[in-house]
């Protein structure tokens, strides 16, 4: 199967890093090559494009769609590596990082992956299928407390003590393997008049098993500010996510790198001495338009945040 994946909000990410023709950019989220391809095009022979995906379907992809450009390099591995990867390469800085959060329209549209609930397959929601631990060890292994806790907090599920409770019941008599298996687990533990008018009743529990199962929140968190410091002076980060929970780890992070400040609001100047990163560019994150929403219905969800590289002041002033 081709992987196609239609980036999303390309124009605003390509004006919104600003790329100087000699500068060095990161993918770090790969994908298709789509935003990374834009990229390469406004770069000239000295400058470099990095591209980086865990998917290993990705980097073939990926590696087709970018042979004619000399300045591309490709590299397995999660962006979480990032930095320490690059300065394996003799990388001091870099002009721009690019991530596009979430699950591609390749991963969903690939049954045999175990990401959709509307074909049946093994569960699967690898990322990087040189993991071992998969959606079925999560939903089979997991205590319901555990199942509980991801559902709510990574599904946003009001059902989610409900699901739990019919999930390990589930499992009790043979174990869940497929994903039709798990959606009508859920199906069973979501009011009829919900699942009317609330969308598919396994939308929620999916991303929330795919979120934990790949550590998503935690690899974004763990990783966001360390990509901010490895920015050149000038140098742009443009984060596309995809559901509260990233955005909001994103806005956070941003805001703290701008103004780190942790003194009294009573206190006349700062004297914390903590200092800002540099500013955020979309002081509101940056949607689609109606007509991207129409071509691209997965691009409805989609946020874009900057942040631009400035020389360390006092946050305080």
């Amino acid at each position: 199967m081709e992987f196609n994946h239609k980036s999303v909000l390309l124009n605003e990410v390509i004006e919104g890093l600003k790329i100087k023709p000699d500068g060095i950019y990161v993918d770090g989220t790969l994908g298709g090559a789509g935003h990374s391809m834009e990229v390469c095009r406004r770069l000239s022979p000295r400058g470099r494009l990095i591209g980086i995906d865990q998917d290993q379907d990705a980097i073939i992809a990926a590696s087709e769609k970018l042979a004619s450009f000399q300045q591309a390099a490709i590299i397995r591995s999660n962006y979480c590596y990032m930095v320490p990867t690059l300065k394996e390469m003799g990388i001091t800085g870099v002009d721009g990082i690019l991530l596009d959060l979430g699950v591609s329209s390749f991963q969903l549209d690939t049954p045999e992956r175990g990401f959709t609930y509307r074909d049946d397959a093994p569960l699967d929601m690898r990322m990087d299928n040189r993991q071992k631990e998969t959606a079925y060890d999560i939903v089979n292994g997991y205590p319901e407390e555990e199942l509980f806790r991801i559902i709510r907090d990574y599904g946003e599920d009001k059902f989610a003590k409900n699901i739990a409770k019919h999930i390990v019941k589930a499992r009790e008599n043979t174990p869940i393997r497929t994903t039709l298996e798990l959606s009508e687990v859920i199906r069973g533990a979501i009011p009829m008049k919900m699942q009317i008018s609330g969308g598919h009743p396994a939308k929620r529990t999916f991303q929330a098993i795919r979120i934990e199962l790949n550590r998503e929140l935690q690899v974004l968190e763990e990783s966001l500010e360390g990509m901010i410091d490895f920015l050149n002076e000038g140098g742009r980060i443009a984060v596309i996510t995809f559901h509260s929970l990233e955005d909001r780890i994103v806005k956070t992070i941003f805001r703290k790198s701008e103004n780190p400040c942790t003194c009294p609001p009573s206190f006349p100047v700062c004297v914390c001495g903590k200092k800002s990163k540099g500013r955020v560019i979309t002081k509101k994150p940056i949607l689609p338009g109606e007509e991207e929403m129409e071509e691209n219905p997965r691009s409805k969800s989609a946020k874009l945040r900057i942040f631009e590289k400035g020389e360390a002041q006092d946050s305080g002033s």
